[in-house]
């Protein structure tokens, strides 16, 4: 098992309940046109990579046929399927598992889907070479996740406060990058939208526990940053907070 995947489970295992009970990640203007994108007619196998306390398994649930949450963290597992358990939906199961090692036949599955997760993927070429596999010709992947700036001093700024925040960062893409490694696992990808997330400073690292010291420099880099930076992420300073680009893809994999 990789470092990032160890840092990951150390991260995220404590953390859980919070994400349960974040109003983003349960209902975020971008899971809808997530599950909306997935044009489901209710014969679907569904699986979500990365699954966390399963708030986009769920939201599929309720249009497919059957949904399969796989996550590497055991305790966000648990609490997807207690989630699962407490909204009546026995078509949603969740597996501990590795993204980069999908436990499913080859052409077996019509919809994968990967919601704020895939910027902790350490190899997502495999991770999207691996859902490329599982789908059947034809079958779709929707991507929802933080997207860097196309611009190298904002890509280099967030992806910075990123890992001060989370030590479990590994990178977000741009939306280019991601264009390009979608259509080098095989796929024909598009951008879809993209929303702008307005983060409470406070919340964003209190939902994380990121240590009092990382917060310190993380509001120093903040105070600090040049005017076109603190524009581009619309920085404020009382409440302190940001704002960072949520990105939507849909890749097909050609019949």
């Amino acid at each position: 098992m990789s470092s990032v995947t160890e840092r990951v489970k150390q991260q995220f295992g404590p953390t859980a309940e919070a994400y349960i009970n974040s109003s983003f990640h349960a209902s975020g203007p971008d899971l809808a046109l997530l599950v909306s994108s997935c044009g489901f007619e209710g014969t679907e196998l569904v699986v979500d990579l990365g699954c966390g306390p399963g708030h986009t398994a769920l939201a599929c649930a309720r249009h497919a046929a059957q949904v399969i949450g796989i996550d590497v963290t055991p305790e966000m597992v648990a609490a997807a399927s207690a989630l699962a358990a407490q909204r009546s939906l026995s078509n949603a199961e969740f597996r501990v598992g590795n993204v980069e090692q999908l436990p499913f036949a080859s052409a077996s599955v019509d919809v994968v889907t990967s919601r704020v997760s895939a910027h902790h993927y350490s190899d997502p070429g495999r991770a999207l070479s691996e859902a490329f596999r599982v789908l059947k010709p034809g079958g779709l992947m929707l991507i929802s996740d933080t997207v860097a700036p196309e611009d190298p001093a904002f890509d280099t700024f967030f992806n910075a406060v990123e890992f001060l925040r989370d030590s479990s960062h590994v990178r977000d893409y741009k939306g280019s990058e991601w264009m390009r490694m979608l259509a080098a696992a095989g796929f024909a990808p598009e951008m879809l939208e993209r929303f702008p997330l307005v983060l409470d400073g406070a919340d964003w690292v209190k939902r994380m526990q990121t240590p009092p010291e990382k917060v310190a420099m993380l509001k120093m880099l903040f105070a600090e940053a040049n005017p076109a930076i603190r524009a581009a992420f619309e920085v404020r300073t009382d409440p302190w907070g940001f704002t960072i680009p949520i990105g939507v893809m849909r890749a097909v994999k050609p019949a």
